[in-house]
């Protein structure tokens, strides 16, 4: 990012302190510049209207509208930045239902400064992030939905279980354009027709299917190790 202009993050977190934290160390990354904090949903939603940040950092209980709800109402929004999760809680409900509502990750605010300081360059360069810890959660998730996805994935055109496949294994649509020699605008194409084939609301969800699908040769076991925070590994759900 040394050669662009710094990335543009808005915080929307009920916890003044918190906000203050990540601020100070953003702050330490000259590639990251927080440009708005909300202290609840409704206000976020106006900041991310009028700011268009490449990146969302949102809570996930506020008061109020809470992180799920001001989730939704950003999707509807149609915004171009990211949304990453930023929650205290690690259960499995919690953290399926924010990547199936949309999120592009899921962090933990007990994580090391570093690590978060490093996810947020991974989710502001466009790949999916996760905490380490949530690895068994998503485990448990990926083989609960095993069997509906050989069901889901037959309604697919050969093409599009080709892009499923590839974005199961963490590829951007552009790569995935490159890879299949088709056009990045076709690419986007097949996932918008997918996504409604399979009753899916983002390809954060289509890369668990697809990860976990028998039709693929990406195991469950091999997915789940992507979904770790080393960089290898981060891009599984991207």
């Amino acid at each position: 990012m040394s050669n662009q202009e710094p990335a543009t993050i808005l915080l929307i977190d009920d916890h003044p302190m918190l906000r203050t934290g990540v601020k100070q160390l953003i702050s330490m990354a000259p590639d990251i510049t927080v440009v708005g904090e909300a202290s609840n949903g409704e206000q976020g939603i106006e900041l991310a209207e009028s700011l268009d940040p490449d990146l969302i950092l949102l809570d996930l209980n506020m008061p109020g509208m809470n992180g799920l709800e001001t989730l939704d109402k950003l999707r509807e929004k149609s915004l171009s930045g990211r949304i990453v999760v930023f929650s205290v809680s690690n259960h499995e409900e919690d953290v399926v239902t924010a990547l199936k509502r949309g999120a592009d990750g899921y962090l933990l605010k007990d994580m090391e400064p570093e690590d978060l300081l490093k996810a947020l360059h991974q989710a502001a360069a466009g790949e999916m992030v996760l905490s380490e810890a949530l690895t068994p959660v998503l485990a448990a998730s990926l083989r609960a939905n095993r069997a509906t996805t050989e069901r889901d994935v037959n309604q697919l055109t050969p093409r599009e279980r080709d892009i499923l496949k590839l974005i199961a294994q963490g590829l951007p649509n552009k790569m995935i354009a490159r890879r299949l020699d088709i056009t990045e605008s076709t690419v986007k194409v097949h996932v918008k027709h997918m996504l409604k084939k399979m009753k899916l609301k983002s390809r954060v969800e289509a890369a668990g299917m697809g990860a976990s699908g028998a039709h693929f040769l990406i195991t469950v076991p091999s997915a789940v190790r992507r979904l770790t925070m080393r960089r290898t590994v981060r891009q599984a759900l991207a």
